[in-house]
């Protein structure tokens, strides 16, 4: 047996079990016997349990690390969009087997806890990119890079959550949408939010279209005058 299949036999033969007799009743030797491995082979491939269930996360870190490594200042929110697809594409190529992890951590409080512990180490890694990117060592930089790496935790795990119910067809393209809407959310760097730019504000009026447009013309070529 190869190393590949006798991993993916451990970690189909685990998930077999976390369904039918639950994950705390569930041994690693009822894994092993049930996956026809000894007891070393199971840990050759895992440390506990619990890495059948999350045995890629370090990868992933380190593919986000290289991908954010490889940009530079005027590519830094690529390179952050990108990193996010990097995670998307991960689960939805894992298929059902992403779908049952989801149930099963919905289930038990334990490996929620991991989950989300995990997902605090990807905001982390963003959060100290958008730092460095920023460049401003003040406080109010500090706020704004942890914001923008909770946005962009937050985007990703919202596709993936419509994927993980089967509501998002075409999550790739829903969690690049998401990314563009988030990123446009924040200054770039040595700019402060409300400080440049020009704000038109909407209001309802009685007047025809036409009677207004000279009016608006004039106070955006006003604005621009300042």
């Amino acid at each position: 047996m190869s190393k590949s299949s006798a991993r993916v036999r451990l970690a189909d033969a685990a998930f077999a079990l976390f369904d039918e007799r639950g994950y705390e009743q569930t041994t690693v030797d009822d894994i092993a016997e049930r996956a026809g491995v000894g007891r070393t082979t199971f840990f050759r491939h895992y440390r506990s349990r619990e890495d059948v269930i999350f045995p890629d996360h370090d990868r992933l870190l380190a593919l986000i690390k290289d991908r954010l490594a490889t940009s530079n200042q005027g590519t830094a929110l690529v390179a952050v969009s990108d990193a996010v697809r990097l995670v998307l594409l991960h689960y939805v190529d894992e298929g059902d087997l992403a779908r049952r992890r989801y149930a099963l951590t919905s289930k038990v409080a334990a490996l929620r806890d991991r989950e989300i512990a995990s997902v605090a180490r990807y905001q982390r890694l963003f959060r100290e990119f958008i730092a460095d990117w920023m460049g401003d060592p003040t406080e109010s930089a500090s706020l704004r890079a942890e914001l923008m790496a909770a946005a962009v935790v937050a985007a990703h795990n919202h596709v993936l959550r419509r994927w993980l119910h089967g509501e998002a067809p075409d999550p790739v393209s829903e969690v690049d949408e998401s990314m563009r809407e988030v990123l446009a959310l924040f200054p770039g760097p040595g700019s402060r939010p409300g400080t440049e730019g020009t704000t038109v504000v909407a209001f309802r009026t009685g007047q025809d279209i036409e009677a207004v447009i000279p009016y608006l013309r004039r106070i955006v070529e006003r604005a621009g005058d300042q």
